[in-house]
């Protein structure tokens, strides 16, 4: 899944940089070069992770930080700072950040740190092949069209996307997936509602690991 990055940076040179740099790691980027652009931002998309300069032209990171707590949104935050003190630091962890990287920083770890960030907290919108699922609102479309499913097929769609390319078994779906009467499925039940998940969403990524359990094909 390609995560939704919003990038604060008012230094031209750096912002673009990174914009370059995070695109071609396959994440999707929103840049804003000052603290009123990244409210506004902020207040139409949901994003995966803010990345935010602490000093803007027009305000600061951590009252943004605080803010994006404040709201109770919970996406990780991770500052970058051109300053090493430690009462900086500490007091952009306190504001509510999960991280932060002082400039000059190495591009391997700026990707690290973001990796890092990212498995904690996983994209919620998976899109790709004409298929778009919002795990959190529980939307499925495909091609544009809504898709509905039940809240035990939209279980089992979400558990194997969290784990594209890896094999999911049988028993680990079994002793994972309910109905909703909050009773666990059995082996024959699961084969039923993985073939009227094919037949609504499509074959093309799920795949079937004989004997073993299912995968989800994702080569983007």
């Amino acid at each position: 899944m390609s995560a939704n990055i919003l990038l604060v940076e008012d230094d031209t040179f750096l912002r673009e940089g990174l914009i370059e740099l995070l695109t071609n790691e396959s994440y999707k980027i929103t840049a804003a070069e000052n603290a009123n652009k990244a409210k506004t931002y902020l207040n139409m998309t949901d994003f995966d992770l803010v990345i935010l300069d602490v000093r803007l032209p027009d305000g600061s990171g951590l009252d943004i930080c605080r803010e994006i707590r404040a709201d109770g949104k919970t996406m990780p935050v991770l500052f970058l700072t051109a300053c090493d003190d430690e009462n900086e630091i500490v007091t952009g962890l306190d504001s509510g950040a999960d991280d932060y990287v002082t400039k000059p920083f190495g591009i391997k770890v700026l990707l690290s740190r973001i990796r890092a960030l990212l498995r904690r907290n996983p994209s919620s919108i998976y899109e790709a092949d004409g298929l778009y699922v919002d795990m959190n609102k529980m939307i499925v479309k495909k091609n544009e069209e809504t898709v509905f499913l039940t809240p035990t097929e939209f279980q089992i769609l979400s558990t194997l996307i969290r784990n594209a390319g890896i094999v999911v078994t049988r028993g680990s779906l079994l002793s994972s997936i309910w109905d909703c009467d909050g009773n666990f499925i059995d082996d024959n039940t699961l084969s039923v509602h993985i073939s009227r998940l094919r037949e609504k969403i499509g074959t093309s990524k799920l795949s079937t690991i004989r004997g073993v359990g299912y995968r989800w094909e994702d080569k983007r």
